[in-house]
């Protein structure tokens, strides 16, 4: 079995106040003890006030605990954004959510480093600055929290592994680490083998950076991660075993990984049709492997 924590990822948007405790109840009923503070939960928090203490009841009714969380990501709060009328409200918005987590009791935060794309005007290594400079602004912040900012490899070029080594080289604080997402590395690595893969797609006129050894590169930096299945073209997030990786080598690596603090099912269960129950079988076999 795993010898960290597994939390289990749904997707709340899909919920309201009398269907979002059912949901819990059926985690909780598979065995789960822990569920994800996703972005969209943070959203909401910050639009309804009450929110919060409301979760953080609702899932004590069910002996279950945010264990981490995904920050709120998007072209206008991703930590790459060079907009300067934008980045304002984008560093307050980060703020906020590690705040949230980190009342709500959770240790590791996922953020999106972002998708150059998003901003073809400015050059991809002045993106990368701006990425920097944002970690510059938010680890201090986290920091005091006792929060770990966590950044994803994903399959665009600002989020490599290379380029997630180059900036955990700049800021050595044990406030930052990684998130290792085994269906973004299964597109970058399968990906190839297909010209409508999503990386084909995502890096445009420049050849992607295939790797097939991505988790390798990430270890020692790997505090949480994002564990879901795909079929190497697009990202899909289907449970465990619908997809084409390796699990017994992801598996082994991450057991060996030194700062691992959590195991994330980040399978969606309503956009993929996964049931609940399925979902928290699979995560149990893969803690047997």
């Amino acid at each position: 079995m795993f010898q960290v924590p597994v939390t289990y990822l749904f997707d709340f948007e899909y919920t309201d106040d009398k269907t979002r405790p059912y949901v819990m109840h059926e985690f909780a009923a598979c065995g789960a003890k822990h569920l994800v503070l996703t972005d969209t939960l943070i959203s909401k928090i910050l639009q309804v006030r009450g929110l919060q203490e409301l979760l953080l009841k609702e899932m004590a009714d069910e002996g279950l605990s945010f264990m981490d969380a995904h920050a709120p990501f998007g072209s206008k709060q991703d930590l790459n954004c060079p907009v300067e009328s934008f980045r304002p409200q984008a560093m307050l918005r980060q703020k906020l959510a590690l705040q949230i987590a980190a009342e709500m009791g959770v240790k590791t935060i996922t953020v999106h480093v972002g998708n150059e794309p998003h901003h073809p005007d400015y050059p991809v290594e002045r993106q990368f600055d701006y990425i920097k400079r944002s970690l510059d602004e938010l680890l201090p912040f986290a920091e005091s929290l006792g929060i770990i900012i966590c950044i994803e490899n994903i399959w665009f070029q600002l989020s490599t592994p290379e380029r997630l080594l180059a900036v955990k080289k700049e800021f050595p604080t044990d406030a930052l680490g990684f998130c290792y997402d085994s269906g973004h590395a299964n597109l970058m690595d399968k990906g190839r083998n297909n010209p409508d893969s999503n990386p084909f797609k995502a890096w445009g006129t420049v050849p992607p950076q295939f790797d097939d050894h991505i988790l390798e590169k990430m270890l020692p930096h790997v505090v949480n991660c994002h564990l879901h299945d795909n079929n190497g073209i697009v990202d899909q997030h289907v449970n465990i075993g619908r997809g084409n990786i390796n699990w017994p080598h992801i598996v082994g690596l991450l057991k060996k990984a030194p700062r691992l603090q959590v195991i994330q099912s980040e399978v969606i269960p309503v956009r993929t049709h996964d049931s609940i129950h399925d979902i928290c079988a699979k995560f149990e076999e893969l803690g047997e492997l």
